[in-house]
């Protein structure tokens, strides 16, 4: 049997009784179990607020948006974020008409607070902060740097259901602004597709639940529980269709229970790799601080040869990925194209090795042997 990079793994029996819940009550929109979700994840979390949404996307553009009108942002205004990240935290800049400006990334392949500084102009306005892979990097030195220099924060915290430092969800720290999730399908929390935005400000929020529903200043649930429906709201924003919905929150509820003892499990993982490729001269690997209670969304090495390694494990059925190309590769952001030195030289070398629930103890000492194997043959 292969084994996949990435694999996510549903508690079915749970959620199948969690959405037909839904679905016998008639309620599989916004409301009832978004709502509940929305609640728990403010349990677990500790974050004031709490908006369920349709991805993570949604929330980092609802993120821009939102901070862009409360301190009157103009059109090309910059935003410093990183270039090793998925496409849509730079996308959600560029909805706004900011500017995206790259910083490179330090050990962690999180944004460099160093290189953040010097990339500050009189037109910076915020940072945008990944928590890459679920490490939490050099975040409170990032935050610091906010302040001295009254820049806004917005956490990009996709990869992050679940880390902490210390008990506490960086996401919380004081200095963030918005911090967004992502439950996507192989995420850590998976459902099929959904996020949360979590804004420090409680009138942030009301925005975004508004704008997050077009704009419509009363959803349907809210007029629901008024005793009869009641037809009449109004429009008071130019707003999207990013709400989350029941049957994804019902997801959420049941895998929510199960994600500090699945991220444990892939903390021993990650440990098994550290272990098996530390003798290995060919292999850097990508350390986190706060390890112990890091979310390892993915594990991330640097070998000087990724394509033949790939196409190597691939002839084993052990089947890798690559997370993630430098963005400023990317035709739409190529005007920045050698402003990250360290960031263009690492994408060319990383190599997302297989991290999830399904993989046994002997499938991880299987992939280790096969990539100290190839190295030994050469």
């Amino acid at each position: 049997m292969s084994i996949q990079v990435l694999k996510p793994k549903f508690h079915i029996d749970e959620c199948l009784q969690e959405i037909r819940e839904c679905l016998e009550k008639g309620w599989t929109g916004m409301g009832y179990k978004t709502v509940e979700f929305e609640n728990a994840w403010k349990d677990y979390t500790g974050h004031k607020n709490a908006c369920f949404l349709n991805s993570n996307t949604a929330g980092l553009h609802l993120a821009v948006k939102i901070l862009k009108q409360k301190y009157n942002w103009s059109e090309g205004d910059e935003i410093i974020t990183t270039p090793i990240t998925f496409v849509s935290s730079n996308h959600a800049i560029l909805y706004e008409g900011m500017h995206p400006v790259f910083a490179d990334v330090d050990e962690y392949l999180c944004i460099d607070p160093a290189d953040i500084e010097r990339k500050i102009t009189e037109r910076t306005k915020a940072v945008m902060f990944v928590g890459y892979g679920g490490r939490v990097g050099k975040l409170e030195q990032v935050i610091k740097l906010c302040r001295e220099h009254r820049l806004r924060l917005i956490l990009d915290a996709a990869h992050m259901a679940g880390t902490k430092v210390k008990g506490v969800c960086p996401g919380t720290w004081e200095g963030v602004d918005a911090a967004v999730y992502s439950f996507q399908a192989v995420k850590n929390l998976p459902t099929g597709d959904s996020g949360m935005i979590c804004f420090a400000d409680d009138a942030d929020d009301k925005l975004a639940r508004e704008l997050a529903w077009l704009g419509i200043n009363k959803d349907t649930y809210a007029r629901s529980n008024q005793g009869s429906y009641k037809w009449k709201y109004d429009v008071d924003h130019l707003g999207y269709k990013y709400n989350g919905n029941a049957i994804m929150a019902a997801i959420a509820l049941v895998q929510l229970k199960y994600l500090d003892e699945e991220n444990e499990r892939r903390r021993k993982i990650v440990s098994m790799y550290d272990r098996g490729f530390a003798d290995n001269s060919n292999i850097q690997i990508i350390k986190a601080p706060y390890a112990q209670e890091c979310s390892f969304h993915i594990y991330e090495m640097a070998v000087p040869d990724r394509e033949a390694l790939l196409s190597y494990l691939a002839s084993y059925d052990i089947y890798c990925g690559v997370h993630y190309r430098d963005n400023t590769e990317y035709k739409l952001y190529n005007y920045a194209y050698g402003t990250c030195p360290y960031a263009q030289e690492i994408s060319g070398h990383l190599i997302t090795m297989p991290l999830h629930m399904w993989l046994s103890d002997e499938d991880v000492h299987t992939i280790i042997k096969a990539v100290n194997a190839f190295y030994e043959g050469k």
